[in-house]
Order: structure tokens, then C-alpha cells, then sequence
């Protein structure tokens, strides 16, 4: 129980709390609510929300904006640092013949709970699905951190399904951040702005990654690679963060992915123990170094994008709740069943020692539990207003799979290994 108390307050506590707050608040005083969520830190700036005034195209920054569209870049970036290093490492979770099962499951949970969500908003008459189609991306989402929790409840922390777990979940981020950047763009698309954010990631690489390497060839102390980690650390990095995030923002594309072009220009480790590995800790390149140096604060940054995201009304509970709830608690076990068996049976690619078929279902309703990244879907699918309202509430309501998850748990007979 301390293990797992303590896993609830190192990655999820902060994030709930917020959330938690944000329900109360916005329930208890509506208007005030939105007020500071909508409160203008800066009227007239160089980032925020684009409106037209006179003619012109000005920012307004907003709390709101704040931290969704500039604070989760931080998110995002550790959530791509783990699917880059599970990519393009030599024993990375998603190379090789292991990580095909999971990789075929992964697209199973994202079209299952598409083809409920749409199949069901069509029932409901053409008014109201053109009303609600755009949000057919919410239910594709896992939350990580709360399935990886509910995952060690269900599973045991020894199970192979819990290693399964991640990489499906991981995979499932990466298939998220090519949604939001693809089909949720954030204004008017001018993509010529993204060379701003390509050049600067290129620029940083070799300036500060390959350059230095190639000056050394030869020399075992490494002294210029070893100069710049030491004087330099990762502020050239920063910078052409930055600038990569400006440019991201003036495309159209969604400035929380701002920071994504610049997280394989890190020196990173030849080796990674995996997403909540404690091993993690130990490893002091500069990617991992990053990371550590952005924990806590990502923590925080959690807090507040549950108390700007999740203040709803119970009022606006309607069709699109309850449209997001299906597609993640039928799509979600159904579409990873149907994808992991035919991967593991048909296609012969086989399941990790002692996981089971029916495994798949269980696992499935764990990885229903989509939260952070769904509340997020949601707040770009959908313009602020009922149908916003109503799909939050949907992905706060998702963390019901959890219940599921261990009725599912039971009913399949799942002998929980702790090692």
C-alpha cells in the first residue's frame, strides 16, 4: 500500500486535487470560475489567443491559455521523450517483433472507441452529430499514469499484462500527439512558420549534440562534448525550445507540441528501463537529466490544468458524456481484444509468457481510463460551450473504468504477481 500511496502522490495526487477543486468551484460558483479561468494576464501580447481587433490579428493571454496551450508543452515533451527513447533505442519497448502485439492492440484501442463514438452520434440525427462528430478523438485517449496505477491494483506488479499495459499506453501517446497535430490544429494553418521550429531543432542538434561529438572522435575525455554539458547544460536547448514553440503557435498547429521537434536533438542514454522504472533516476544524460529537472514542475503544471479543464457543471452532463464514456469504456476493451487477438492468434505474433488471451479485455478496460489526455481533447474539439462542458465531464467520468477494470480483473480470474 505504500508503494502504491506513494505512486498516487509522486504522478496523480496534484492532478486530481486540481480537478477535484475545479468540479466544487465551478458548481459552487459558476462565474466566478470562469472568471479566472478566462482572467487576461497580458491584453495585446505577442502569445495567447488570436482575435481580430481593428483589422489586426492580436493575442490576448488568458490563465486558460497559459497553461494549456504553453505549460503542457512540458507534458507533452516528457510524454514524447518516452516514446522517442521506446523508438530509437537499441532495447527500446517498441522495436522488434515484442512490441508488435502491443503495437496492433494500440490501434485496436484507438478505433474501437472511434467507430462507438461515431456510430452512436449517428443515431442521434444529423443536427446532433454534426454537433458532436468533431470530438471522435477524445475516446482514443489512455491516461498513463492512472492505468499504469490500476494496472499494478489489477494485475499485480509482476504480471507481464502490466508491461503490455505500458507499452500499449505509450504507443497509444504517440498516436495522440499525430491526432492533435493532424486534425486539431489551433488556427489558421500557415505552415511555412514550422521551418522556425525545424530550424532551430536542427540548428541545436548539431551545434550542440553532433559537433561537439565530432570534435572529440578520437579522444577518450571527450573534452568538448563533456564542456558543453558542464557550461552550456541545457540552455541552448531552452532556447530553440522556445522558438520551436513560437513557431508551432504562428503555423496553426497546436503550441503544446511546440517543444516535440527538440526532444531527439537531446544527448540521450544508449539504454532506457522504461516510463515509472526507478532505475530511471540513475541515468545522467542530458535527456534523462531534463526530465528529472522537469518532474516536479510538471506536477504542478498538472494541478492547475485539472483546475482550468475540469470545472464543469454537473448541468451539462448530455449526449457527448455519455458518447465519450462509451467509446472509452466499450470501444476502448472491445477494439484491443478484437486487434491483440488477431495480432497474437491469426498472425501468430504471440502474447508475453503467461498473459492470456482474456488478459486483453482487462487490460483493455484499464487503458479505458483516459482523463489528462481526453480533458485535453476535449478542450480543443470543441469551442468553450455545452458540447465542451458535456465531453469533459465524459473523461472525468472515465475514471469509472477503473472499477471496471477490477470487476473485469475478477471475473477473468486474474492471479495478481507481485514480482
Amino acid at each position: 500500500m505504500y508503494r502504491v500511496w506513494n505512486f498516487i502522490t509522486n504522478y496523480s495526487l496534484l492532478l486530481v486535487s486540481g480537478a477535484l477543486l475545479a468540479l466544487i468551484w465551478a458548481n459552487l460558483s459558476p462565474g466566478s470560475y470562469h472568471d479566472f479561468v478566462e482572467f487576461v494576464i497580458v491584453d495585446h501580447f505577442f502569445i495567447g489567443h488570436a482575435h481580430v481587433e481593428d483589422g489586426h490579428v492580436v493575442r490576448t493571454l488568458t490563465v486558460h491559455y497559459l497553461v494549456n496551450d504553453v505549460l503542457m508543452a512540458f507534458f507533452f515533451a516528457i510524454a514524447a521523450k518516452e516514446v522517442w527513447e521506446a523508438i530509437i533505442l537499441e532495447n527500446g519497448s517498441l522495436r522488434g517483433k515484442k512490441a508488435l502485439t502491443p503495437l496492433i492492440a494500440t490501434l485496436g484501442g484507438m478505433a474501437g472507441p472511434v467507430a462507438v463514438y461515431l456510430g452512436l452520434a449517428m443515431l442521434l440525427g444529423p443536427a446532433k452529430f454534426g454537433a458532436v462528430a468533431n470530438g471522435w478523438a477524445i475516446p482514443t485517449a489512455t491516461d498513463i499514469a492512472f492505468s499504469y496505477l490500476v494496472g499494478r491494483m489489477v494485475f499485480g506488479a509482476g504480471h507481464p499484462a502490466v508491461r503490455f499495459l505500458l507499452l500499449l499506453a505509450i504507443a497509444d501517446d504517440a498516436g495522440g500527439l499525430l491526432i492533435l497535430a493532424i486534425f486539431y490544429p489551433s488556427g489558421e494553418l500557415a505552415p511555412q512558420w514550422l521551418a522556425l521550429s525545424i530550424g532551430a531543432a536542427v540548428a541545436v542538434f548539431l551545434l550542440f549534440n553532433w559537433l561537439p561529438r565530432w570534435l572529440d572522435r578520437g579522444k577518450q575525455h571527450r573534452p568538448n562534448s563533456t564542456w558543453v554539458r558542464q557550461k552550456l547544460s541545457f540552455w541552448p536547448y531552452a532556447v530553440a525550445g522556445a522558438l520551436s514553440w513560437f513557431g508551432f503557435q504562428e503555423s496553426g498547429l497546436h503550441p503544446a507540441l511546440g517543444l516535440l521537434p527538440i526532444v531527439p536533438t537531446l544527448p540521450h542514454a544508449d539504454r532506457a528501463f522504461g516510463i515509472f522504472a526507478e532505475a530511471e533516476q540513475y541515468l545522467t544524460d542530458l535527456l534523462n537529466h531534463t526530465e528529472h529537472l522537469l518532474k516536479h514542475p510538471v506536477e504542478v503544471i498538472l494541478f492547475f490544468f485539472g483546475l482550468c479543464n475540469a470545472g464543469v457543471e454537473f448541468s451539462a452532463i448530455s449526449e457527448p458524456t455519455w458518447l465519450v464514456l462509451a467509446g472509452l469504456i466499450i470501444g476502448k476493451p472491445v477494439g484491443i481484444l478484437l486487434f491483440g487477438w488477431i495480432a497474437a492468434r491469426p498472425m501468430g505474433l504471440g502474447l508475453p509468457v503467461g498473459m492470456r488471451v482474456v488478459d486483453l479485455f482487462v487490460v483493455g478496460c484499464v487503458a479505458a481510463i483516459g482523463f489528462t489526455v481526453a480533458l485535453f481533447v476535449a478542450s480543443v474539439a470543441f469551442d468553450p460551450g455545452p458540447v465542451q462542458d458535456a465531453a469533459k465531464m465524459g473523461a472525468l467520468f472515465s475514471f469509472g473504468a477503473a472499477l471496471l477494470a477490477v470487476v473485469a480483473g475478477k471475473l477473468a480470474r486474474v492471479e495478481r504477481q507481485t514480482v
